[in-house]
């Protein structure tokens, strides 16, 4: 009975440690957050405060809490910046990088915003217009660190939106390497050049609109035009050639299905387009695997269909 009781313990302990885990990877807890009382989060649970201790205490051991006495427990940042560490000083000794980091950005947050357009809960449409709100704010009293810090957390608002919990793992891991970097001598894009905050503030005025508006098109669309003119701009500071994919170009699109994921974490039935797709593979598969047995070769040199087979000549003559 002991034993059974110890297994049992061990098993609620694991599984409020996965629940815990999915919050810290879909963004509910983000980075610097403090996590709920353990009171609370036993009553969450459903289970004892102690089994939410041990649970605590091994997402401590591998570094994405961290216990502050007399504080709380917060969340560290190891699980955003463990991908991106080792680029930091890359990015500050090869400026070159920079187009890399946009071009993927491009590619990245152009996806993200697709998917927020779809899977965007209403909660989250509300904090993605209430920062839209503090960034035209921060821009009429000209305060401009406030208004970059308000740009970045808008972005990663529309990432955890997506409801993906890699693009969100790489979208805050990318982000912040690029905006450690990209300020030329200490100031950034807003300070060398006069027109660039009136011009990013419209860019994410038309990002924001889509995505309220449940247009992923033209929520991807507004999101590459804005990382296109970062890219322009940044590459004007450094003196790139011109190069590289601007909002005019045709670049194509993931054919993603229209099927959006639902915001408790299930995904939707397949489109019909995606059921298509299975359909012809499965026909081109058995058609292939048709044509490799009509070819087996059958005893007396013939194929199992009848006809007569090519033999090869003896090896070792020329």
């Amino acid at each position: 009975m002991a034993m059974r009781s110890r297994a049992g313990s061990r098993g609620r302990v694991e599984t409020v440690m996965r629940q815990m885990e999915t919050s810290l990877l879909d963004g509910t807890w983000r980075a610097g957050a403090k996590l709920p009382s353990e009171r609370v989060l036993a009553v969450e649970y459903e289970v004892a405060r102690n089994t939410v201790r041990e649970a605590i205490q091994r997402l401590a051991a591998r570094g994405l809490v961290q216990s502050r006495p007399g504080a709380g427990v917060f969340v560290t940042d190891q699980l955003r910046t463990g991908f991106a560490s080792p680029w930091g000083q890359l990015v500050a000794d090869h400026p070159a990088l920079r187009d890399d980091i946009l071009e993927f950005r491009r590619v990245l947050e152009g996806a993200t915003a697709w998917f927020a357009a779809l899977r965007a809960s209403d909660d989250e449409l509300a904090r993605i217009r209430a920062l839209m709100e503090e960034l035209e704010r921060t821009r009429r009293v000209d305060d401009k660190a406030a208004e970059a810090d308000a740009d970045a957390k808008l972005h990663e608002a529309i990432a955890q939106a997506s409801h993906n919990a890699m693009f969100l793992h790489l979208h805050t891991s990318v982000l912040g390497v690029l905006r450690e970097h990209i300020t030329i001598n200490g100031t950034g894009l807003r300070v060398q050049n006069e027109d660039a905050p009136d011009r990013l503030l419209e860019q994410h005025r038309a990002l924001c609109d889509a995505i309220a508006a449940r247009r992923p098109e033209e929520a991807r669309t507004a999101m590459q035009t804005h990382i296109d003119f970062v890219r322009t701009r940044v590459g004007e500071e450094i003196g790139w050639p011109e190069s590289g994919p601007t909002s005019g170009d045709a670049v194509p699109a993931p054919a993603w299905p229209d099927s959006g994921r639902r915001t408790s974490g299930g995904r939707a039935p397949k489109s019909s387009n995606a059921t298509d797709v299975d359909e012809t593979r499965e026909k081109r598969a058995k058609g292939s695997r048709s044509a490799s047995a009509t070819t087996r070769e059958a005893p007396g040199g013939r194929t199992m269909d009848g006809t007569r087979t090519r033999r090869r000549p003896p090896s070792g003559g020329s």
